[in-house]
C-alpha cells in the first residue's frame, strides 16, 4: 500500500509520519474484518481542506483560494451484490441507506444517510453506475473544526462509487459538483463549491467559479514553511446557537443585493455600477448588513487574485498582508465572525485578540471557512510556533491548535 504524499510536510521524521499512517490505515483494515467477516478489497482517502482566501464568496460565482490538507476520512470497503450501503463511521452507529431510492426525505436532511443517497442519485443522473457495499471510515478531519468533514465523506462517497463501478471515469471535479448537490438537495444544507473541489483536488488552487459548472482551477504550488512559517489552526469550542440561519443570510444577502439590479448573482454585477447606485441601493432594500456584504464580496474577489499573484511571484510578504486584508473585511463588513443570537459567545474574536497580541505583526491570521462559531488560521513563524501553541491554549485549551500541511494528492484509492 503505497501512501507516499498523502500528508504533505510536517515538521519531524518522515520515515514515523510514514510508519504512523501506514499503522492507522492497517488498523482500519483489520476493524473492517472484525465488524464485516468480509476482508477489505479496497481503500480510499479524501483530505478536509482549508480555506486561504475567499471568504464566502463561492456561493455567488466569486473566486477563492483553498488547499487539500494533511488530515483525512479514509475508507476500508467491500462490495456487495445488493444496493445497500452499510456506512460504519469511527464511535457513531452503523448507518444502512438503500439507494435504490433515490428520491429526496426531507425527514433524513441532516443525515450521512442523505449524503449517501444524495451522491449516488447525482452520479446516476450523470449516467453512472452505483451498488452496494460495506464501509469503515475513521477520519483525522474533526468535526466543527471548518475544514469541510462534510466535503470530506460527500467527495470520499463519490470516489468509492466512481472507482468501484465506474472505472474512474469522473474528474474529481464532477465529483465535487456531486458532493454539492448531494449537500444542497438531499441534505438540505445550502452551500457553496469550493470545500468539495479543494477537498477532491490536491494541493493549493485557486477556483473561480464564473461558470460553476466547469470552474477555472489554478493549481498554485508553494510550501509555506519553505517561508519559515507553519500554517496552524486553532480550534476556539463550539457555540451553541444553531448556526444554520446564520449560514444561509449570506448567500441570501448578497443574492438580494444582486437582485436589485435584475441579476442572480453578484458576480453579474458590475462593481462600478454597485458603487455609484449605493444610495438608491440602500433606500430599496433597507438593509445595510447586505450592502456591507456585497462590497465585501467585490474586495475579497480582487483579494484572490493577488493572493495567487504573491504566491507564484514567490512574494510571500504581499500574500501575508492580503490575508490580514481578508480577516479584517470578514470581521467588519462579512460579520462571519459571532453569531448575534448569540454575541456572548465570541471565540473566534478572541482568537483573533489573542493571536495579533502574540504576532506584533509577524504573521497574519484570518477566520477559517464559514465563521460564527470554530475556527481561525494563522501563519506562525517556524521558531514561535511552540511558544504560539502555549499562549493560545492558556485560552481555549490544551490541543487547540493544529499545525497543517498542504496534501498534494487528490481523493485517491489507496489500495
Amino acid at each position: 500500500m503505497d501512501i507516499t504524499g498523502l500528508y504533505g510536510k510536517l515538521a519531524g521524521s518522515s520515515k514515523e509520519l510514514s510508519e504512523a499512517a501506514e499503522r492507522r490505515f492497517r488498523s482500519l483494515k483489520d476493524e473492517h474484518e472484525k465488524l464485516f467477516g468480509e476482508k477489505a478489497s479496497a481503500v480510499f482517502s479524501t483530505s478536509g481542506r482549508t480555506e486561504l482566501g475567499g471568504n464566502h464568496t463561492d456561493h455567488n460565482l466569486g473566486k477563492v483560494l483553498a488547499g487539500s490538507i494533511n488530515l483525512d476520512t479514509i475508507a476500508a470497503v467491500h462490495l456487495t451484490d445488493d444496493n445497500i450501503v452499510c456506512f460504519v463511521s469511527e464511535g457513531y452507529p452503523a448507518i444502512h441507506a438503500d439507494i435504490s431510492d433515490l428520491d429526496v426525505h426531507e425527514q433524513l436532511f441532516g443525515t450521512t444517510e442523505a449524503i449517501i443517497r444524495g451522491v449516488a442519485a447525482a452520479m446516476t443522473k450523470r449516467g453512472g453506475i452505483v451498488g452496494g457495499f460495506y464501509a469503515n471510515v475513521t477520519s483525522s478531519v474533526f468535526k466543527g473544526s471548518g475544514l469541510s468533514s462534510s466535503a470530506a465523506v460527500e467527495v470520499l462517497i463519490g470516489t468509492i462509487f466512481n472507482s468501484l463501478f465506474n472505472g474512474g471515469r469522473f474528474s474529481t471535479t464532477e465529483l465535487a459538483i456531486m458532493g454539492q448537490e448531494a449537500e444542497n438537495i438531499h441534505f438540505g444544507k445550502p452551500s457553496g463549491l469550493m470545500d468539495q473541489i479543494a477537498c477532491a483536488n490536491g494541493g493549493i488552487v485557486g477556483i473561480d467559479f464564473l461558470n460553476p459548472k466547469e470552474p477555472l482551477i489554478t493549481p498554485v504550488e508553494t510550501d509555506f514553511a519553505d517561508y519559515g512559517y507553519n500554517l496552524v489552526i486553532t480550534t476556539t469550542g463550539g457555540n451553541h446557537a444553531d448556526l444554520t440561519a446564520d449560514y444561509a443570510s449570506i448567500p441570501s444577502e448578497m443574492r438580494f443585493v444582486a437582485r436589485h439590479f435584475g441579476k442572480e448573482y453578484l458576480r453579474d454585477v458590475d462593481e462600478t455600477v454597485f458603487m455609484s447606485e449605493i444610495g438608491e441601493l440602500r433606500k430599496a432594500i433597507g438593509n445595510d448588513r447586505a450592502i456591507l456584504r456585497a462590497f465585501h464580496y467585490y474586495e475579497e474577489n480582487r483579494r484572490v487574485s493577488e493572493m495567487i499573484s504573491a504566491l507564484q511571484e514567490k512574494d510571500f510578504a504581499r500574500y501575508l498582508s492580503i490575508v490580514t486584508e481578508s480577516g479584517d473585511s470578514s470581521f467588519r463588513f462579512l460579520q462571519n465572525i459571532y453569531s448575534p443570537k448569540a454575541f456572548y459567545e465570541q471565540g473566534i474574536s478572541l482568537a483573533y485578540a489573542m493571536t495579533e497580541s502574540f504576532l506584533k505583526g509577524r504573521g497574519a491570521c484570518r477566520v477559517q471557512g464559514g465563521g460564527f462559531a470554530g475556527t481561525i488560521e494563522a501563519y506562525i513563524p517556524c521558531d514561535m510556533t511552540a511558544s504560539y501553541f502555549r499562549h493560545m491554549e492558556r485560552l481555549f485549551g490544551e490541543g487547540c491548535c493544529t499545525v497543517l500541511a498542504i496534501r498534494n494528492l487528490p481523493t485517491i484509492r489507496v489500495m
